[in-house]
């Protein structure tokens, strides 16, 4: 019995078993009501006539309540212990009022506490007074967090050439995902799906499949939104399944120069319009993100104003490591009360607020690794941001969490118009399709950046396998310009 569906037992049952609201059920799974959610999906799939959407509705909402119960599974006394061995003279006024500010973030469940598994790593970033009190308070940080040569002679280059895209270097990818040994039956066949980059013009090109293991990976075709390399193999008792797939591709920097007062309202236009729409579950201009607005825009009516106002507004929101997508029913929502919130959550919650002031915004994602000098490249991490369309230059990127560098003239807003090269993109929509399908739920249902494994007995969540990604630079980046063409965005995402 999984961990979420014993503890509901534990719990008993306190409602009687009826037909489900879907909405109900949902809220109750958010306000950590799971005994009273479970009665209610388990009285519902008992009715043959159920339709089948609703069916497997709340099919997920008894799987996203295992998933909470993974994410959030240390009690309060392994909490204090883990920060005490951080903070040795820990006292009890400092933890009692770090967690009533949710500053060790935990949730009430059916009455008890739980604590999410990073709830100590992440109060440091979220409380200076804590941070402060550990003998070591500093952060590691990507290398693009801060301003760099890099950054400044990409703008340089496209301001010397007019050109958009420059700086074009090429660099071999393997990516990994490996499945615990015995997780899936011996002989049973062991479906993987690797994020795999599909051709943008101007922002990564010449895409080649160089190996895979094993030997003949289906690649998606270009035309979806999340592309991935699909694999399949038979599991053997005693080994974990492993999955690989290398590949080149060309990878250029974007930039540019934005003239506040060349900006104009978009077109109404039928390519633009899935780019100011709603989209639920995340995308919901809600009674509270509807008063977050008017606060920051007040009065501004030039577009890109406006998008700088949002942009700073959600980038003062502190980064912390999250909890998974799957497990929130609307992150846009969660990024703007949750008080932290990290990189796709902060990204959805500027594309809805961009999409609620009319200006059209999209969604983009993959992974990001260590620029530098050498050929190898030892950072790396999953990384989501997004794209804005400015009249008249069109659709421009916006990294929200890598951010503003105020204080720095010529740089400040160089990720609002502006990338670097060192990221490679897997997704140009959320909640996309896979091709081929998935049978099972997927693990994230937001992004692909990790990979997705199933059998025919259901789906491997992600504490049952592990992924890589290493990334080699094969030829240089050069500052030399080159002509590209327009990005078409994607269709609805």
């Amino acid at each position: 019995m999984g961990l979420a569906l014993a503890l509901l037992c534990c719990c008993g049952v306190v409602a009687a078993q009826q037909p489900a609201s879907l909405p109900a059920v949902i809220e109750l799974v958010d306000d950590g009501h799971f005994a009273e959610a479970e009665a209610m999906i388990a009285g519902s799939l008992d009715d043959a006539s159920l339709p089948a959407d609703t069916r497997k509705a709340l099919e997920f909402e008894r799987e996203r309540m295992r998933r909470i119960l993974i994410d959030f599974h240390r009690d309060e006394a392994e909490v204090r212990k883990r920060l005490g061995e951080r903070i040795p003279d820990l006292r009890d006024d400092e933890f009692a009022r770090w967690k009533q500010a949710n500053l060790l973030e935990h949730r009430v469940i059916d009455g008890r506490t739980w604590y999410f598994d990073r709830a100590v790593s992440n109060l440091f970033r979220l409380s200076p007074e804590a941070n402060a009190r550990r003998p070591d308070p500093s952060f590691s940080e990507g290398p693009m967090e801060s301003p760099n040569a890099h950054q400044a002679s990409v703008r340089e280059a496209a301001l010397a050439s007019g050109d958009t895209s420059v700086g074009s270097h090429r660099i071999r990818v393997t990516q990994t995902l490996t499945v615990d040994a015995d997780a899936v039956p011996a002989g049973e066949t062991v479906r993987a799906w690797i994020p795999y980059p599909r051709a943008i013009p101007g922002q990564q090109e010449n895409i080649r499949l160089v190996d895979s293991n094993p030997d003949g990976a289906e690649v998606a075709p270009e035309s979806v939104l999340q592309r991935t390399a699909y694999l399949e193999q038979p599991a053997r008792a005693g080994e974990p399944t492993e999955f690989a797939v290398t590949y080149e591709l060309d990878i250029l920097a974007r930039y540019f120069d934005i003239d506040a007062d060349r900006v104009t309202p978009a077109p109404a236009i039928a390519e633009l319009a899935p780019y100011l729409a709603e989209r639920a579950p995340h995308i919901v201009f809600t009674p509270e993100l509807r008063a977050f607005s008017r606060k920051v825009v007040g009065d501004e009516t030039n577009p890109y104003l406006i998008a700088r106002k949002l942009f700073a507004a959600v980038d003062e929101i502190p980064w912390a490591g999250a909890r998974e997508y799957s497990t929130i029913s609307n992150i846009s929502d969660y990024a703007l009360h949750a008080g932290h919130a990290d990189c796709g959550q902060q990204t959805l919650l500027l594309i809805t607020l961009l999409r609620l002031n009319g200006i059209p915004a999209r969604w983009q994602s993959g992974m990001v690794f260590e620029g530098g000098d050498g050929p190898d490249h030892d950072y790396w991490n999953l990384h989501d941001w997004g794209w804005v369309y400015l009249a008249p230059y069109g659709w421009v990127p916006m990294d929200v969490t890598t951010g503003r560098f105020e204080g720095n003239a010529q740089l400040e807003w160089f990720y609002l118009g502006g990338l670097d090269a060192y990221r490679i993109v897997f997704n140009d929509g959320w909640g996309s399709q896979f091709q081929p399908a998935k049978v099972h739920f997927r693990s994230e249902t937001v992004d692909s950046q990790r990979g997705e494994v199933e059998w025919s007995g259901g789906n491997l969540y992600f504490d049952q396998w592990d992924y890589g990604f290493e990334a080699r630079e094969i030829r240089p980046s050069t500052t030399n310009p080159s002509t590209r063409s327009t990005i078409t965005p994607p269709e609805g995402t």
